[in-house]
């Protein structure tokens, strides 16, 4: 049986995921000004900047105010629609993870799950629209289904890693339907969605070291 994931753990993880996007920055700004306007590398860097100082200067003894906290840095520092988003999901997280010293792989399923419905809320985007909603959903419905049978940390991961990537694929011959990019058109088929490489990128930081 896999062991409550205290505090520290979560802000390790939210270390590993910002590290991620700062060394994948260009290649997240390359996808965005393919069907964008070429900033999302640059916002997610500077997020993911003022969250590993955040991280440093924050206990994590309450893990829904360690969440909430990191949605209100993000959403000071990058007041854009990705930004806008991610502080969303992580303040939704916040939310639900009330009173918690320590969180159980459930707690974790409903945490991403709770990311994946305010992003869609507030977003307005629903799996198919080409965002980030179509790789966060899968792996957030994924993950719940693995630990419902019994899937360690590690191995529920894997799968959500997994159905994330399958997901982004999935819609990259698509047209974008929402955001900036749905006013390129036709331009954006076959593009890879900038919104779900990020999240894969996120999901990749944090699945590896679990499984390895």
């Amino acid at each position: 049986m896999t062991e409550p994931i205290q505090g520290p753990a979560v802000a390790e993880a939210m270390k590993r995921a910002c590290a991620a996007l700062n060394e994948q920055n260009e290649y997240l700004t390359s996808l965005d000004q393919a069907m964008g306007d070429g900033d999302m590398g640059i916002t997610l860097s500077k997020i993911a900047t003022a969250l590993l100082a955040y991280v440093d200067a924050t206990p994590t003894t309450d893990i829904a105010k360690f969440l909430v906290g990191a949605g209100m840095t993000a959403n000071r520092v990058a007041p854009s629609t990705m930004g806008t988003l991610l502080a969303t999901a992580l303040m939704r997280m916040g939310k639900v993870a009330k009173d918690k010293e320590a969180l159980t792989l459930a707690d974790v399923a409903t945490l991403l799950q709770a990311a994946d419905e305010g992003i869609q809320q507030s977003g307005k985007a629903k799996p198919g629209d080409k965002t980030i909603v179509d790789a966060l959903h899968p792996a957030s419905e994924t993950f719940a289904a693995a630990v419902a049978e019994g899937a360690s940390l590690a191995e529920a991961g894997k799968r959500a890693l997994a159905a994330a990537e399958q997901g982004r694929d999935s819609v990259t011959a698509q047209r974008s339907k929402i955001g900036r990019a749905s006013w390129v058109g036709e331009r954006t088929e076959g593009k890879v969605d900038p919104g779900c490489a990020a999240f894969v990128v996120m999901l990749s930081a944090l699945v590896m070291p679990a499984a390895g």
